[in-house]
């Protein structure tokens, strides 16, 4: 029997160049899977390229929305030039910085590198307003100074977007609250700086605003110190070396005496003190009288030198004449139907 003759496939080398395809014709892949014999790599389907670079798109733009909406609320710790950041963006709360803070900060800052972002907003033109972190930029500035190096001409920063002028001022009281506590004239002061920039309606909004998490009576003594912006910024060098009782004293004092302003202001126009030191004794040599003693701003105390002790009017009711005129009743005598019958002998007198 004859044995069948096995056909064998045709030897490429011996076919020649493929012919061109005819323009129009639609072509396909001889081998659309794996590669193609004699390890020759086979053309990527069209589509297949469309539907990778349809992916790498949408994934690129996932990504970058991400990041803007990072960068937008907030979220991404930007690296900005420190010359593009206004310091004065908003009227600052501190007034002044101790100088071992300052050195400490800077210590720091030199040893670790910036540890916490400061507040930024977007003013346009790759310019942005300080909210705060006034202290960090100031420290990146001295050293840039004091070494020039170029690592301290950058500061990281994230971005806010407060809706109002409110809430910017809001963060920066809150930020200095929660690192480094105010003075009550500092705290006063920003209260009555935001009501002039029209942030605020009146004083009393924004205590409530700007302080809402402190306690009632904090808030009451920045009330009082407000009298004391109101009377003397400008004029004191050291306010905020002013301590609680000497502020409400002082505040005191000029409610109750209209021309104590006029006094003071002179007073330390022609002192020039060099330090809170000497800004204190000046403002005692106007309180304090010569002949007595009833106002002491150092203690932050007022000192009460009475007389000697008058014989009880009545039983139970004892008399204690002041040096500045009060008069003190004490003992169990002392009742509300003896006050009520006190205050109506003194209607009709006069």
């Amino acid at each position: 029997m004859a044995k069948r003759k096995r056909l064998t496939p045709p030897n490429p080398d011996y076919l020649g160049a493929p012919p061109a395809p005819e323009a129009g014709l639609e072509t396909k892949a001889l081998y659309p899977m794996g590669v193609a014999p004699g390890g020759r790599a086979r053309p990527a389907p069209p589509i297949a390229d469309v539907a990778a670079e349809a992916s790498a798109t949408a994934a690129l733009n996932e990504v970058t929305q991400s990041l803007t909406r990072a960068r937008e609320e907030g979220r991404m710790v930007l690296s900005l030039p420190l010359e593009a950041v206004q310091l004065d963006y908003l009227v600052r709360d501190r007034i002044a910085v101790d100088d071992g803070e300052m050195t400490t900060l800077m210590e720091s800052l030199r040893a670790r590198g910036q540890q916490t972002p400061i507040e930024v907003a977007a003013l346009g033109g790759e310019r942005y307003g300080l909210i705060s972190g006034w202290r960090r930029c100031h420290a990146l500035r001295r050293l840039q100074a004091e070494t020039g190096d170029g690592k301290y001409g950058t500061v990281l920063a994230l971005l806010r977007r407060p809706e109002e002028s409110s809430d910017a001022y809001l963060a920066m009281v809150e930020e200095n609250e929660i690192r480094v506590g105010l003075s009550y004239y500092e705290r006063a002061r920003i209260a009555a700086k935001s009501v002039e920039q029209g942030v605020f309606e009146t004083e009393k909004q924004a205590l409530l605003r700007l302080y809402h998490a402190a306690s009632r009576a904090k808030r009451s003594k920045i009330r009082s110190f407000l009298t004391i912006v109101q009377a003397l910024d400008g004029a004191l060098r050291f306010p905020e070396a002013m301590g609680e009782r000497a502020g409400l004293i002082l505040s005191r004092r000029l409610e109750e005496e209209p021309d104590l302003a006029p006094r003071l202001r002179a007073a330390l126009d022609r002192a020039q003190p060099a330090d809170a030191a000497a800004e204190r004794a000046c403002l005692e040599a106007v309180l304090t009288p010569p002949a007595a003693q009833k106002q002491s701003l150092k203690a932050g105390i007022e000192t009460k030198q009475p007389l000697a002790p008058v014989a009880e009017p009545c039983p139970g009711v004892r008399v204690t004449p002041h040096a500045d005129g009060r008069l003190t009743l004490s003992g169990p005598g002392v009742t509300g139907d003896l006050r009520a019958r006190l205050l109506d002998w003194l209607s009709r007198q006069g």
